[in-house]
């Protein structure tokens, strides 16, 4: 039913910001809570952002700090993570996840990493 796919991370340097795209190929996107969270080497996942189902609602992380914005195009079935301004330690893997029940991420992507070097 859903299959999220992540895209859009790559090498960058400090100061430098990327897009990630989180798409479904699913019919029944725009009815799903959206989360980003990112996985750093040796430490636990995190979260990092939200938007409801209608993008009239986002939640962030409090280490964004203003940094990131998350969007979505139901049309195109996709949630966007705009990071600005990146520093070194938001090196992570950056993965997307649906709420398809009442509360819990159920459904995560394959997710895409972000190197940002010094």
């Amino acid at each position: 039913q859903v299959h999220l796919v992540e895209s859009g991370g790559g090498l960058v340097q400090a100061g430098d910001s990327l897009r990630l795209s989180c798409r479904d190929s699913g019919r029944s996107f725009n009815t799903y809570v959206i989360g980003w969270f990112r996985q750093a080497p040796g430490k636990e996942r995190e979260f990092v952002a939200s938007i409801s189902r209608t993008g009239q609602n986002t939640r962030y992380a409090d280490f964004v700090q203003g940094r990131f914005t998350i969007s979505r195009d139901n049309g195109k079935n996709t949630v966007y993570l705009v990071l600005y301004n990146l520093r070194v330690e938001d090196t992570a893997t950056y993965y997307c996840a649906a709420v398809t029940g009442l509360s819990e991420y159920d459904y995560w992507g394959q997710g895409t990493q972000v190197t940002v070097s010094s």
